[in-house]
């Protein structure tokens, strides 16, 4: 019965990406090879397509949809199993052992050779995984023959005993070869198995592609370091603000380097730091037994590959260390500059202010010759009028003595007339700062 409610539009697809990249059960001996080929130059698309090529060429009826990030074609005795993901995509070749199958059989020589070859991608690891029995290929035996020869190889029994896994991780013809003794395994158990081998190789090729971005960014890291150590000696002798500028330009500068590095590298620092950390889950997941004289495949992947994942780290850090110094040296030299430029502001303050009483002084100087040049023109006409009342209305009024009385009177009200406007303009520019 399904459920009567609205379901969420991401619901299934969450639910299939759980389920998504089972591990193929392996029901008896088998021949696995194992491409995995990073994205460059090929896309999802070409894939598919690709994929789809293989599909006509062995002449399958019934193509399975290459849909998604993962695929299997059945084919009989062939199969292969594609799962794509965010940096590379996997190719597993399985073949099933039959009669007559020498030690140097591949499960990739059964495929076409010119398919194998335009597989879009460039090759990040690669790996052969020969899967026998117990009762064919006694586990003891082999390991006997090791010793007696010498070679340096890594044996362990994993799944709680019930497998022996034997390699020596170097490359052979441009492939890692494992040998897997089957003593008890099921079929899912097998794939797995097989599955774990193979993402350890891969993910530990993935993990390592920041080795030489750390080494790169190491020596980056190096010159910027000398640089920002001369810089702090001549901030310490700087004398003028011109010097302490100069100084600040190039420590932005250095900044901006060292944060371009950070932005370039932090995806990779991180992937592998993910990366190293599925390996770390993949060799727990191998539940493996020690055996005497042999290192495991984590005493292996301990002496090899987390040196390199230290450096790695170790770098990211005095990446981020070295940001952290350069940004803190340019807030000091800032804040420095900043107070020599407050002081100068300081001091334009102060000559302006200066420039402004002077102003004030000269300006009420102007006033006051101002009251008096009004009150003398003013003075002026009272006695032009007075003389022309003299003859006509007020024979008695003497245009002098007009004159005299009105001087004092057109001061005083010039006077308060200036007073009154300078304290309405005062007023008016108060109201404008508090706004």
């Amino acid at each position: 019965m399904m459920l009567p409610l609205a379901e969420h539009p991401l619901r299934h697809r969450l639910n299939a990406e759980i389920h998504s990249r089972p591990p193929i059960a392996i029901p008896g001996p088998e021949w696995i090879s194992y491409l995995a080929v990073t994205h460059t130059g090929g896309s999802a698309s070409d894939e598919r397509t690709h994929l789809a090529q293989l599909c006509s060429t062995l002449g399958t009826e019934v193509c399975p949809l290459v849909d998604g990030d993962h695929w299997v074609l059945d084919n009989g005795a062939l199969r292969l199993k594609w799962e794509r993901h965010t940096e590379f995509s996997g190719y597993t070749f399985f073949r099933r052992r039959v009669a007559g199958d020498g030690p140097d059989t591949t499960a990739i020589a059964a495929f076409p050779a010119d398919w194998v070859a335009g597989i879009p991608g460039e090759v990040i690891a690669a790996s052969h995984i020969e899967l026998c029995s117990a009762t064919q290929n006694p586990p003891e035996e082999v390991l006997d023959g090791i010793a007696r020869s010498g070679e340096a190889v890594v044996a362990t029994r994993v799944a709680e005993g019930a497998a022996w896994v034997i390699s020596d991780f170097e490359l052979h013809d441009g492939f890692s070869r494992f040998t897997v003794i089957d003593e008890h395994l099921r079929h899912r158990q097998a794939g797995r198995t097989v599955q774990r081998i193979l993402e350890i190789e891969t993910y530990c090729m993935m993990a390592l592609l920041a080795f030489p971005v750390a080494k790169e960014t190491s020596r980056f890291l190096g010159q910027c370091e000398r640089e920002l150590s001369t810089l702090m000696d001549e901030m310490s002798v700087a004398a003028t603000p011109e010097d302490e500028r100069r100084l600040l330009a190039r420590l932005t500068r250095l900044a901006a380097e060292v944060e371009q590095s950070v932005t370039r590298t932090a995806y990779r620092f991180g992937a592998a730091a993910a990366y190293y950390r599925l390996v770390q889950q993949r060799v727990d997941d191998l539940r493996e037994q020690r055996l005497n004289g042999f290192p495991p495949i984590r005493e292996f992947m301990e002496r090899r590959l987390a040196p390199a994942m230290s450096t790695c780290q170790s770098i990211a850090g005095r990446q981020a260390d070295l940001s952290t110094r350069i940004a803190r040296k340019s807030a000091l030299l800032r804040t420095r500059v900043d107070i020599e430029l407050e002081r100068q502001n300081q001091e334009l303050l102060a000559q302006m202010n200066r420039r402004a009483k002077l102003q004030l002084r000269l300006q009420e100087t102007v006033e006051g010759l101002s009251v008096v040049a009004i009150t003398y023109y003013g003075s002026q006409l009272v006695q032009y009028l007075a003389k022309g009342l003299n003859k006509a209305i007020l024979p008695s009024l003497s245009p002098e003595i007009a004159a005299a009385v009105s001087i004092p009177v057109i001061a005083t009200v010039v006077a308060l007339s200036i007073r009154r406007m300078r304290k309405t303009l005062a007023a008016e520019e108060n109201s404008l700062g508090a706004h």
